[in-house]
């Protein structure tokens, strides 16, 4: 596989994506537009860790169709987003405009953002739930974190449990079938669908996707290589999505976690990193 055909691919089907996630009820766009201070489920569930984030300059990276990139300036943040959609970026700035938001959306490629943002613009990278997977190297996804943040600023990610990502339902129950660790191929689907709920009445024609399992301790590492502290890493029983339908059942918040003992999954974590100093 051509090393960019992933980009072209991915971004087809996430194109197809966008305006079945802006009728989804469970982006409640609407909600945004008619509550102003209505905030996503995955930043409410960030906040005790989050903290202030008031006349910060942040960047939600892969940000899609700007959700958590809306909530995040409804806090005070002063907001760019970045993603490689064309159609998520329209759907983002029209909920932007809609709500009467400033918000800099860009397109270009995750890899690309230094190049299209600037050096050490931001004082807080913020990435989202399920973007990792998407990216061929943590490491380099790392160096450009790095790359984006001011020295003592900050990344917050939260982020699949990689150990998620191994497990499957299958007849015989929940068994592990994919790699945690990070592989130079990726994992190739060929799938219609997504991960909310929709009408069903979508057509969709791009269906072929290409992802990669990200271990912990390769993040961590990609992020300590990359010139950054680490302060904060935490994982929980959690996660925003029915990664295992069948088996989970969602809270009020709308967390999935295991119905049955909990305690033996991590769903997801989040790390904080602080960059410590210029990068010559």
């Amino acid at each position: 596989m051509i090393v960019n055909d992933y980009v072209a691919a991915n971004r087809a089907n996430w194109d197809e994506r966008a305006p079945m996630h802006v009728a989804s009820p469970d982006y409640q766009v609407e909600r945004f537009v008619s509550d102003p201070e209505h905030l996503s489920g995955v930043v409410r569930f960030d906040m005790p860790r989050l903290g202030p984030v008031d006349g910060l300059r942040a960047v939600h990276l892969q940000c899609h169709i700007g959700t958590d990139t809306l909530s995040l300036a409804r806090l005070g943040a002063r907001m760019t987003g970045l993603d490689f959609s064309a159609a998520s970026l329209e759907q983002a700035r029209r909920l932007a405009e809609r709500t009467g938001t400033d918000i800099d959306f860009r397109e270009a490629e995750l890899y690309d953002a230094v190049d299209v943002l600037g050096a050490e613009s931001f004082d807080l990278v913020y990435t989202g739930i399920g973007a990792l997977y998407w990216l061929p190297d943590v490491a380099r996804w790392a160096r450009v974190v790095a790359g984006l943040l001011r020295p003592g600023g900050r990344l917050f990610i939260r982020e699949n449990h990689p150990i998620l990502e191994t497990l499957d339902v299958h007849e015989s129950g929940i068994g592990l079938y994919y790699p945690y660790f990070e592989q130079p191929e990726p994992l190739r689907w060929d799938e219609p669908g997504t991960y909310v709920q929709t009408d069903g009445r979508s057509v969709q024609k791009a269906t072929v996707t290409y992802g990669w399992s990200h271990g912990v301790s390769e993040t961590i590492t990609g992020l300590l290589d990359a010139g950054m502290r680490l302060t904060q890493f935490v994982e929980h029983d959690s996660a925003p999505w029915n990664a295992l339908p069948g088996h989970m059942v969602a809270d009020d918040m709308g967390e999935w976690r295991l119905r049955e003992k909990p305690e033996r999954l991590a769903a997801s974590f989040t790390i904080q990193a602080v960059k410590t100093h210029s990068v010559e």
